[in-house]
């Protein structure tokens, strides 16, 4: 027997303005502000579950893990503790009904059936939301501690690595049995049952040309790294022109912190004590991580100056009325497709972001995409 995917409605052009709005989920201690003032998530399942039901409650389109196998220790111990991410998304699809479940999966880890599989079981237990975050591995030494970093495999080889990968994951979901003999990976005869029902998404962040060629060839869309709405739209254009050359279209994402206040100046002072409370050992053991930081000399580069600020990703400051606009003019100027949302303190901002600001986006870029859930 043959199983056939039902067509998703993702990773297709969408002419309607609808705009994907997600979170990106606590699931490692600390959240994602490097500081000592900030609220102190725990990244445990209690919270993240409470998180994903939020989310579901508010309309967001979708809930992602990010995967993480070693910390950057400080005073913080900022992300020394992280729960393994498909177990948890297979979790949370469990409690959710609609928020759609995306997991990631670093393609030096887990051989492509093993991981084909788990993600055909992630689609079952979601009854078709799930999608698949695709990392080709960057950290050395969060691979080496476990005998898993390839030696001599360099950035644009890992691509390599993850073009088969990604090869077989796709063949296994739809062909009885897959033999294939690759330099990185090798299946013979090899059977993987249930198929997904709804091909799952597919997601990367690769920022290189070749990260940006992987996805343009492989995934539905791409998360783009940008401190502004100019610099995006310059990255939204190159992903989604790569792709056309190739007869497909991609979406374009990108992160966002929110942190709201009473007033705007009430939201920058909120921002000024993270910053204040910024823990200098758990950022350079990031920026080391990285590969920013020359741990001998403690040299820093641009980066790492932007990263003083104690966020992890760009964020907007205010209250609501001022995220809406501030919001508003990153998607209309970057021309981007959606955004994956980051708070400090997850349950008190979600329901302010449903409540006062998810409406006025939904009124300004209508025709959300819908994908229909079966069963």
């Amino acid at each position: 027997m043959t199983s056939k995917f039902v067509p998703t409605q993702f990773g297709i052009p969408s002419d309607t303005g609808g705009k994907d709005l997600g979170v990106f989920m606590p699931m490692a201690n600390g959240g994602w502000i490097l500081s000592k003032n900030k609220p102190q998530l725990d990244g445990s399942y209690a919270y993240n579950r409470k998180v994903a039901l939020l989310a579901e409650e508010a309309g967001l389109d979708f809930i992602m893990s990010m995967s993480k196998f070693r910390g950057y220790g400080g005073e913080t111990q900022h992300w020394n503790s992280t729960l393994d991410p498909v177990v948890m998304m297979a979790a949370l699809a469990e409690v959710t009904k609609r928020v759609k479940v995306w997991t990631t999966i670093h393609t030096i880890l887990q051989n492509p059936a093993v991981a084909a599989k788990m993600i055909a079981t992630l689609d079952q237990v979601s009854n078709g939301r799930a999608g698949l975050n695709v990392v080709t591995g960057a950290y050395k030494g969060e691979f080496a501690q476990m005998g898993a970093w390839p030696e001599g495999v360099d950035h644009d080889a890992r691509y390599d690595l993850a073009k088969e990968w990604i090869t077989a994951v796709k063949r296994l979901w739809t062909e009885d049995s897959v033999s294939m003999q690759g330099k990185y990976f090798t299946l013979d005869d090899c059977e993987s049952w249930p198929k997904p029902a709804t091909r799952p998404f597919l997601v990367c962040a690769g920022s290189s040309k070749k990260g940006m060629r992987f996805t343009s060839e492989e995934m539905d869309a791409i998360f783009l790294t940008g401190g502004n709405a100019a610099e995006l739209a310059q990255a939204s254009i190159q992903a989604k022109e790569d792709a056309a050359e190739l007869g497909r279209y991609v979406r374009t994402y990108s992160m966002m912190t929110v942190v709201f206040g009473g007033t705007d100046a009430e939201a920058e002072q909120t921002a000024e004590y993270y910053r204040d409370g910024l823990d200098e050992v758990a950022l350079r053991g990031m920026m080391r991580a990285y590969g920013f930081l020359d741990a001998e000399i403690g040299k820093e580069n641009a980066f790492v100056a932007k990263s003083r600020s104690t966020f992890m990703t760009p964020h907007v400051l205010g209250t609501p009325s001022t995220v809406i606009e501030r919001l508003t003019e990153i998607l209309e100027v970057s021309g981007t497709d959606g955004l994956m949302l980051i708070f400090p303190d997850y349950l008190s901002g979600i329901p302010i972001f449903g409540q006062e600001v998810l409406p006025a986006l939904r009124e300004r870029f209508p025709g959300k995409i819908k994908v229909p859930v079966h069963g």
